[in-house]
């Protein structure tokens, strides 16, 4: 009843009082120092062990105690007390610079008046808004932000003391920890390597004590590892990942342990395939672990990669290695078509890793990373032993071998079954045998089919693992196994034979998911989720792709099987439009593409705005401020369309709104102010979500009127065309005008962090925006303005927000051109991002474009373009446009009378061409180009640096601008486009290079890359080709570069190798082998030889197989060495002559008269001899006269031979010389003829075809220009031969011959046939040439 009287009363000072009115009646009848609690243990609460006594006390006492209730109104009102701390401060241990509440309860009649104090001053006259008073029920508070070291309040705060514990009594975990700069959404490829950083913030921060952090992936604890390096400290946490692989791809998160639990942080990390080994190979596989690990066997398993654009995987190679060495060896001879293989034959005891190499018909992917150590050891071996105490000190150890007895046979297996059945291969397994003994154990195993005999599978194999993996069963049937348990004492009985097996895969691949919904997340990812499907099949996850819509290539968005139906895809495009498709993934591959999700566009989920921010006051009046900020950083995905503000007094907790209706403008005017007082201020933005987060509190601002004379502060400062080396600063003018209008503006300007401020412009501009240069990129700054009126310079500005100098990624400049239609000059910016909200506002010099008829603004898509349809001086400036709602996208050009039309003109438009290696060289020529000229590749809408795979670079003196790609592949097919920026001037050119002219020019570089890989080695530089010597030899020759000493030649004639007489110079690359005389009439048409390339005896290798062969006909003497014709004079008439190396009938030989066909008749006869084509003219009359030819044809080209009888006064024979002289030696022989010709012909003997001098012995006379003669003295038998006299004038000559034979006395006189001389012909020497004749040689050079 009492408890219940007390708590019914109306605050603490009335339950204190009442409660002193309670001790003092019971301690005057019953003195006692201080009551206890019925318990017996001492109480600090005084009201309690008021209670607690009362019902301790007899049934007088008790009513007494009510009677006095009754009259604790009047009590309360008329006893006066001092005033007293009913509960006093404590004391508090704080950090430096963070908050602190201080309470206490007062007594006292009157009503005490409760004043803070810190030393002597009153709190609250200092800093305004650095503490906060309340007084609520009799409980005062007091609350110190931003605590300070020198900080310690006394009078009322008695002992608050500061001090540091000792570093043994701090844990990691008794931190606070703030998270500061987050790493985020990453992007890594195979190979590379990425670090994870998190800044933070941490209380006390100990250099011997960091903050205690784990790293998660996939919710998987992390640990130090060569893979994964870690550092903490009281700055940041790191996790460093120094060797990239798909495997590392997934969410990564930063748990820390403070005091108040934990701080975390997740983000997700993609890991995209490395450059493929070939062209169109897919990519490595991941995941790869050692399962079932026994002495002599291990089951590898591995996830498979996703296969986007690339063709079909057809299986995989599985390759081990030794640990500790780096030699890996190939387990499987054929790939395997399924993500798991047994690998046995291992050593036992050896430790191994293995890796997975994945195959399709381009060729072969990049190792996987390599798995886990793994040591081949017995399973079952722990199995065996049993541990024994003894009195709870020592532990036996016994082996059940030792419990066996003295066993020599073993028993026979148990348990035969298949653990692992595929297609590919079947896995048997079974129970080792009990008894086993102590001998080392090994098994034989069995296979029957159907009713036939047993058959032993491991013959040569000693297996020593209950696993074996069967590989040559037959599809369709059934088998059965058992097997025998073997050691040296003898074998087992058989185990009892397996059930049925048959080799087939069970599931196969999932089906397809289901239905793909892709939903809005943020300006550059997507919230994709699907159906499962509807038979999962053992499912290892998902692989999601992604396409842009309009284009034909899908693009991975996710490298490793994802194992939930929801997934965030970033990286994507802000503003580009999407489709999305999902496939399964299980042990037997991927499953069927899902149908495509519907088009969505990348644009922020709509969410409320973030909070505005910069809270600054522009005026005031003493009775109303006047407010300006700025806007959100993120608009929510859709548009701010109003603001909330609200303010309170400094020193109050309590916050009022100052307008209901919600004010479209960043500027407000607060009234009903009181002057003299500091007010704080915040703001809330609202959409079409709703109302955002209010921003933080503003500064407390004081409401007093402003009379200074010089301006107000500027704001709403903003930065546009933010680059490496410069931005754009602008400003809003001061509300606040002061004593004068404002006349200019200076710019002020630091690195971030420090408070040396730099004025940009010494003289003040008069418009609101600066372009800044020289900033150093990568750095920060930040800016203030102030403005200037006559009567000085004025208050700055509100500190910008920090900005970096530096591009964002992806951005493009204005590009000005021509309308290659139309003839307009335009303006042209594409966004590197958008959203749905986004527009393009347009200015000139930084002011709003209005209405005007010589300017139209159109934009589409990603693009707008500003278009002048009549320019003239007024339209020239400095023109920009700022993309809203994204993160600074903006740019600008300035339009000037030289750049309003100028073109880079172009000798040759964009073209390409194939290069050796493969390479392909897109090249364009201008007409000029100055040593300033900028340019860039764009392919397929995406700009091309000079880097990995490309080379950018331009002459300036010819003109070319080229970029070289130096893999050629499908990837590479698209429009290709070259954008050139020469001062003033700009042009660009395309090229499109798709379909079958892609394919064509794919088709040459990859033979040029081919080429390229062939001549590593060994290779002909010349390939094989035939000559034919003037003997009619051929000779076959190649040339080979890059050999070796061990290179060597091996020729082939068909099947059958030719060896040549003289060995070839292989170190010269030359090899060549003569064919002597090959063509008869029993010839084949053609003949094949071939030559082999073998370098190295030892291991008899052909370098890639090279091999060519050579083709020619049997006529293989050739027309070209025929002679000119010369004319004959025969007993018969007239013969036409034509020398040649080698001449048979089979020849295409056609003679002609007067272009008419000749056939051989007895008018005309056609001949020949080994040496020469002739035709006779018998009997030769005026119809004979005219122009002969002969044409011979070798099989490869047509040789034409002429020569007229037309009848002029060329020289000639006119008779006198027989044909054949046989005469004895050491008479005189005397060959004379009567010449003719008009002019006189010159004359000149041969021998042999050589040329014959006048001397002793030999005597040459011309009489009367028409007498001949050659007399030789006292012959010898070494003037035999043929002899030949050579008439000739400038209208032509004749050739006529003479064999002569000398015999010796005694000797029968001999016979020599017309036309063949003793010794090999020799090319008579040129006389026109000797003689400086002009005339027509009789004899051409063989």
């Amino acid at each position: 009843i009492l408890l219940n009287d007390v708590m019914k009363l109306d605050s603490i000072e009335y339950v204190s009082s009442y409660n002193n009115i309670l001790i003092q009646t019971i301690t005057a009848r019953n003195p006692v120092k201080f009551p206890l609690c019925t318990n017996g243990a001492t109480c600090h609460c005084p009201v309690m062990c008021a209670l607690c006594y009362i019902h301790s006390l007899d049934a007088a006492d008790s009513l007494q105690v009510k009677d006095m209730m009754t009259k604790r109104t009047e009590l309360l009102d008329d006893i006066p007390k001092m005033p007293d701390f009913l509960v006093a401060l404590r004391p508090h241990t704080v950090w430096e610079k963070t908050p602190v509440k201080l309470f206490c309860t007062v007594q006292g009649n009157p009503r005490p008046i409760v004043k803070w104090s810190e030393y002597s001053p009153l709190a609250g006259a200092g800093a305004p808004g650095k503490y906060k008073i309340e007084n609520k029920y009799g409980v005062h508070s007091l609350i110190i932000s931003r605590y300070g070291i020198n900080t310690t309040c006394k009078h009322f705060l008695k002992n608050i003391t500061h001090g540091m514990p000792h570093l043994t009594e701090i844990h990691p975990s008794k931190l606070e920890v703030t998270l500061l700069d987050r790493f985020s959404v990453s992007f890594g490829v195979e190979g590379s390597s990425i670090s994870l950083v998190c800044s933070m913030v941490v209380v006390p921060d100990l250099p011997n004590v960091p903050p205690f952090a784990q790293w998660y992936r996939d919710d998987k604890l992390l640990k130090p590892s060569k893979l994964a390096e870690m550092s903490v400290s009281g700055k940041a946490a790191r996790l460093t990942l120094p060797h990239l692989a798909k495997d590392d791809e997934g969410l990564y998160t930063l748990r820390i342990f403070t005091k108040d639990g934990t701080a975390e942080h997740s983000a997700y990390l993609f890991v995209s395939d490395a450059t493929p080994s070939a062209p169109g190979a897919p990519g490595a596989p991941m995941s790869v672990k050692a399962y079932d690990i026994n002495s002599d066997y291990v089951l590898v398993a591995w996830k498979p990669p996703n296969t986007v654009n690339e063709a079909a995987i057809t299986g995989y190679f599985v390759d081990r290695c030794e640990a500790g060495s780096d030699t890996w060896v190939q387990c499987n001879d054929a790939p395997v078509k399924i993500c798991k293989y047994p690998v046995h034959g291992l050593s036992v005891g050896r430790s191994y890793h293995f890796r997975v190499r994945a195959v399709n018909s381009a060729g072969i992917s990049r190792p996987s990373r390599k798995s886990d150590k793994v040591t081949a050891l017995d399973a079952a071996e722990s199995e065996r032993l049993q541990v024994i105490k003894i009195e709870g000190k020592y532990d036996i150890v016994i082996k059940d071998d030792d419990l066996e007895g003295y066993v020599t046979i073993p028993g026979e297996p148990t348990d035969v079954h298949a653990s692992e059945i595929f297609k590919s291969y079947v896995v048997l397994s079974w129970k080792p045998p009990s008894p086993r003994g102590r001998a080392p154990l090994c098994y034989v195993i069995e296979k029957v089919s159907g009713t036939g005999a047993w058959q032993r599978i491991n013959t040569a194999v000693k297996l020593h693992s209950p696993r074996y993996p069967v590989f040559d069963l037959q599809d369709g049937q059934k088998y059965q196994f058992r097997v025998y348990s073997v050691n040296m004492y003898g074998s087992s009985e058989a185990s009892a034979p397996s059930e049925p097996i048959q080799k087939v895969d069970e599931y196969g691949v999932p089906s397809a998911p289901g239905q793909v919904v892709a939903t809005r997340n943020t300006k550059s990812s997507v919230f994709v989720q699907w159906e499962a499907p509807k038979h999962l099949k053992n499912l290892m996850g998902y692989y999601i792709d992604g396409r842009v819509v309009g284009a034909k290539e899908w693009f991975p968005c996710n490298h490793k099987p994802f194992k939930h139906t929801r997934f965030v895809v970033h990286g994507l495009i802000p503003g580009e439009t999407y489709v999305f498709r999902v496939q399964a993934v299980n042990v037997f591959g991927l499953s069927e593409e899902s149908q495509e999700s519907t088009p969505i566009a990348v644009e922020p989920a709509l969410a409320t705005p973030s909070a505005p921010f910069g809270i600054t006051m522009l005026s005031c009046d003493g009775s109303s401020m006047t407010l300006a900020w700025k806007s959100p950083k993120h608009c929510g995905g859709s548009k701010v369309n109003a603001y909330y503000i609200s303010k309170r007094n400094a020193d109050s907790l309590v916050w009022k709104e100052v307008n209901l209706a919600g004010i479209t403008e960043r500027i407000c005017t607060v009234d009903n102010l009181t002057e003299g007082t500091f007010y704080e201020f915040k703001v809330q933005a609202a959409n079409l979500a709703g109302v955002g987060v209010p921003s933080a509190p503003s500064t407390p601002k004081k409401c007093e009127a402003w009379t200074f004379e010089e301006p107000g502060p500027a704001y709403d400062l903003s930065f546009s065309e933010v680059r490496g080396k410069s931005l754009v600063i602008l400003w809003k003018a001061p509300v606040y005008s002061g004593a004068s209008a404002v006349t200019g503006y200076l710019v002020d300007m630091a690195k971030k962090g420090s408070s040396e401020f730099v004025t940009l412009n010494q003289e003040a501009v008069s418009h609101r925006y600066l372009q800044v240069t020289g900033l150093h990129e990568g750095e920060t700054y930040v800016f203030r303005v102030r403005a200037v009126n006559e009567n000085g310079v004025g208050k700055p500005s509100q500190l910008s927000e920090p900005v970096v100098a530096k591009a964002l990624p992806g951005t493009e400049e204005i590009v000005a051109g021509v309308d290659e239609e139309t003839g307009d000059i335009f303006l042209s910016l594409e966004a590197c991002e958008i959203c749905e909200t986004s527009k393009f506002v347009w200015s000139k010099n930084y002011k709003a474009i209005g209405d005007c008829p010589r300017v139209a603004v159109t934009t589409k898509g990603r693009t707008s373009r500003l278009t002048f349809t009549n320019p003239d001086k007024d339209d020239l400036g400095r023109y920009s446009v700022v993309v809203t709602d994204t993160d600074g996208v903006s740019g600008s050009h300035t339009l000037t009378e030289d750049g309003r039309s100028r073109i880079v003109p172009l000798k040759h438009g964009l073209n390409y061409e194939i290069l050796e290696k493969g390479h392909v060289r897109f090249w364009l020529q201008a007409v000029k180009l100055s040593p300033s000229v900028s340019y860039r590749f764009i392919v397929n809408d995406k700009e091309v640096t000079s880097g990995e795979g490309h080379k950018i670079s331009h002459d300036v003196a010819t003109g070319i601008i080229q970029m070289t790609v130096d893999l050629f592949t499908r990837a590479n097919e698209g429009t290709y486009t070259v954008q050139i920026h020469d001062g003033k001037a700009k042009t660009q050119s395309s090229l499109v290079l798709v379909g079958d002219v892609f394919k064509a020019a794919l088709k040459e570089a990859e033979f040029q890359r081919k080429e390229h890989i062939r001549k590593q080695g060994p290779h002909f530089s010349e390939y094989l080709y035939f000559t034919v010597t003037e003997e009619c030899t051929v000779m076959l020759a190649c040339k080979v570069a890059n050999v070796k000493k061990e290179t060597t030649f091996h020729w082939y004639k068909e099947d059958d190798e030719i060896v040549p007489e003289t060995p070839p110079n292989v170190m010269s690359g030359a090899c060549a082998i003569p064919i002597p005389l090959v063509a008869t009439a029993a010839s084949p048409t053609d003949i094949h030889y071939n030559i082999l390339i073998i370098k190295g005896q030892s291991n008899n290798l052909t370098l890639n197989g090279v091999k060519t062969d050579c083709e020619f006909m049997c006529l293989l003497p050739s027309g070209a060495s025929a002679s000119d014709l010369v004319l004959q004079c025969t007993p018969e008439g007239i013969r036409l002559q034509c020398y040649m190396n080698y001449y048979t009938e089979e020849m295409k030989t056609v003679w002609k008269h007067k272009e008419s066909k000749i056939a051989s008749s007895e008018k005309m006869r056609i001949g020949g001899t080994a040496e020469m084509a002739w035709m006779q003219i018998c009997d030769p009359s005026d119809k004979e006269k005219g122009h002969y030819s002969i044409e011979i044809s070798d099989g490869v080209q047509t040789h034409t031979r002429t020569f007229d009888l037309s009848g002029q006064d060329r020289g000639r024979v006119v008779g006198g010389l027989p044909d054949v002289v046989t005469i004895m030696e050491q008479k005189s022989l005397s060959l004379t003829c009567t010449v003719w010709g008009e002019p006189t012909p010159e004359v000149t003997w041969f021998k042999n075809e050589q040329e014959v001098a006048s001397t002793e012995h030999t005597k040459v006379t011309f009489d009367g220009g028409k007498f001949a003669s050659l007399v030789i003295n006292k012959v010898t038998p070494d003037d035999s031969g043929k002899y030949s006299i050579n008439v000739r004038n400038k209208y032509g000559g004749e050739f006529v011959e003479i064999t002569v034979s000398v015999y010796k006395h005694g000797e029968q006189i001999p016979e020599p046939k017309l036309g063949h001389p003793k010794t090999p012909a020799v090319t008579p020497v040129d006389i026109s040439k000797k003689r400086g004749n002009t005339g027509q040689e009789t004899r051409a050079s063989r």
